[in-house]
């Protein structure tokens, strides 16, 4: 579904709204659920409005939250304009979940798919964080976690996501300086491999990765929900990413992409 839809609730003024991007499935469903658990009502922004409108009755059932619905691509500027309108009227929490990646090969992939990837993964992150931050910085109360991965900080697991999510780490580490004794904080959440859809998705084989080192969804919220009470911008589930990242700062760049193309799979993956 590609067309942009916003159902509008009326809210009890008193309760805090956070706005998640990709909440039909994986890590974006169980934002949307911790959020909806602590008192928030939601803006879920998906392509798919069935689902959407299927969760949104999850949460009213589950947790008496109400939620918004906007059914919109991100990868096209219709799609985004509609969300971040509705960032431009306020909201309190703000959760980039939604990205991609992709199969094959740099130089065989379709470059509008590239582009799509580029939009969904880099511009609605940048332009959806803009538009949230004024109301959050004059009201000095708010949150902001852009998802990005562990493929950020080790090169070699693919060349235009883990480019994305690199931009993504820095962006957000750029921005937590400026933000500093605002009331606002931000986060980059740099996951591993989930159990979710989203290998399967992308048409990526994962058959050959350890068991060890998969995560869930709920350990990775609750990390991320743990770091940010520390103050912490960014945030790695895992005691194996944690140290997978800590040995990869120390280590020269052609031993790193060399493991990661080992455990990573970095072939094959755009």
């Amino acid at each position: 579904m590609t067309a942009e839809s916003i159902e509008p609730v009326s809210a009890p003024a008193s309760r805090p709204v956070a706005l998640v991007t990709g909440p039909t499935s994986g890590l974006g469903g169980e934002f949307a659920r911790h959020l909806a658990s602590r008192g928030y009502d939601l803006v879920l922004v998906a392509r798919n409005e069935l689902k959407l409108r299927a969760l949104a009755d999850d949460l009213r059932v589950g947790f008496g939250a109400n939620s918004e619905i906007i059914a919109a691509d991100l990868a096209t500027s219709a799609g985004r304009e509609t969300v971040i309108a509705r960032l431009e009227l306020g909201v309190e929490y703000l959760v980039n979940n939604a990205g991609f990646g992709t199969s094959g090969e740099f130089w065989t992939a379709d470059p509008e798919l590239l582009q799509s990837q580029l939009d969904v993964n880099v511009t609605a992150v940048m332009h959806f964080t803009r538009a949230a931050l004024p109301s959050m910085v004059a009201a000095a109360k708010g949150t902001v976690i852009n998802v990005a991965s562990v493929a950020g900080l080790l090169a070699g697991r693919g060349s235009t996501y883990s480019a994305s999510k690199a931009y993504v780490i820095s962006f957000s580490e750029g921005l937590s300086g400026g933000l500093a004794g605002t009331g606002v904080q931000i986060q980059a959440l740099c996951p591993g491999f989930i159990k979710t859809e989203f290998h399967q998705r992308a048409g990526i084989e994962m058959s050959s990765i350890p068991s060890f080192m998969w995560l869930n969804v709920e350990q990775v919220v609750q990390t991320s929900m743990k770091d940010l009470d520390k103050g912490k911008v960014i945030s790695i589930p895992g005691a194996q990413y944690k140290v997978l990242t800590a040995v990869g700062s120390k280590v020269p760049k052609s031993v790193v992409r060399k493991l990661t193309n080992l455990v990573g799979r970095g072939r094959g993956r755009t």
